[in-house]
């Protein structure tokens, strides 16, 4: 069964992955209506709420642009909404736009010469530009100017094009990809961190209020604790614990309707869904925990190796159920606990079943 890693769902199924951090179209839609819009509003961050804050109070008392800012960090902490309100609090339009629909140098040349006076442009996944735009993207953030080349060969020239001052955010969830001179004119870097579960639950409770759905203090600790550390997922776990309490219940959320409704969605305590269960099941049932290549383990739950690694993968070592060692995927105590199952006896170097397993199920 091929596994869509847009929605996390495989052909033909109609349900959404719940626990997936990337944003749908009723994702976007709905965290339109739920987007703070000033940083006072803004919940978690707190390192980088204050840095921002003082950088962009600075930039307007000077009567100036903000320096650019380059966020980065998982999917759904919130980089997107920051670029937003940063725009909000400077009084300027913001334009939006994606790393992947720039693959011309005149691609960007055509966004950067109808920007106003000001204005910021957000460029989500930054470090998927191309790499002629990348180039052209220095001189602009530098000397705010681009050379527009006109004609082709030894008769080309370069015209000089001079921009208004404006604001780059980029957006990246893989700063280590970005090349070192673009990453050094961000004159404000900020790393967006996993959200705490006392902080997800101030964030259900403000989209609660504005859903207008009755959420208690132990409803909206269940729904929390099953988030994942990500605030894109805590607002969609409560639009579906929501459907459940008014179809099942009289529309109110307590601990005991969240935990009924998030395990008809097969969320469990722990954040857990089904691929990544059945990721941690294969490796314990079939492999004895490891070490099994990846490729193998891929096979075994029936996805394409991709998937289990970008998909399952991150969540499952973040939470120290799996491991990545150079042998293979090798499964912690906490995955046979979590799962309530007894590890095999140890062999004599430290893994299940000895020398010859990891040899039979080695990367």
């Amino acid at each position: 069964m091929n596994w869509d890693d847009s929605t996390g769902t495989a052909p033909g199924e109609d349900a959404e992955r719940l626990v997936g951090a990337e944003a749908d179209g009723d994702d976007q839609a709905v965290e339109a209506a739920l987007r703070p819009k000033e940083l006072g509003e803004f919940v978690g961050q707190s390192k980088v709420r204050e840095q921002l804050d003082l950088v962009l109070k600075a930039a307007r008392q000077r009567g100036g642009t903000a320096d650019h800012v380059l966020l980065s960090g998982a999917p759904g902490l919130g980089k997107t909404t920051l670029s937003m309100i940063i725009a909000s609090e400077m009084s300027a339009p913001i334009r939006i736009t994606s790393g992947p629909a720039i693959q011309h140098a005149g691609d960007l040349a055509a966004i950067l010469s109808s920007l106003q006076e000001g204005e910021v442009l957000f460029l989500d996944e930054i470090h998927r530009m191309s790499r002629p735009a990348e180039e052209m993207l220095y001189m602009a953030m530098e000397d705010f100017r681009v050379d527009v080349i006109v004609g082709k060969g030894p008769g080309a020239t370069a015209i000089p094009l001079e921009l208004p001052p404006f604001t780059l955010v980029g957006a990246t969830t893989r700063a280590g990809l970005l090349p070192p001179p673009l990453r050094d004119r961000f004159g404000f870097t900020g790393h967006m961190e996993f959200y705490e579960p006392e902080e997800l639950e101030r964030v259900i409770h403000r989209s609660a209020r504005l859903l207008d759905v009755d959420t208690d203090e132990e409803g909206a600790a269940e729904i929390a604790g099953r988030s994942r550390g990500t605030p894109r997922i805590a607002n969609r776990l409560l639009r579906r614990v929501r459907d459940y309490a008014q179809v099942k219940a009289d529309g109110a959320i307590n601990r005991e309707i969240a935990g009924r409704a998030l395990d008809v969605y097969e969320v469990d305590a722990r954040g857990l869904d089904r691929l990544d269960r059945s990721v941690l099941g294969a490796l314990l049932k079939l492999f004895g925990g490891g070490p099994v290549g990846l490729s193998t383990l891929s096979v075994a739950v029936g996805e394409e190796r991709e998937t289990v690694e970008e998909v399952a993968e991150p969540f499952l070592v973040r939470e120290g159920l799996l491991a990545r060692t150079p042998r293979g995927r090798v499964a912690t105590p906490a995955a046979w606990a979590h799962l309530g199952l007894t590890p095999p006896q140890q062999g004599p170097h430290g893994t299940p079943g000895g020398p010859g397993q990891q040899g039979l199920f080695g990367a």
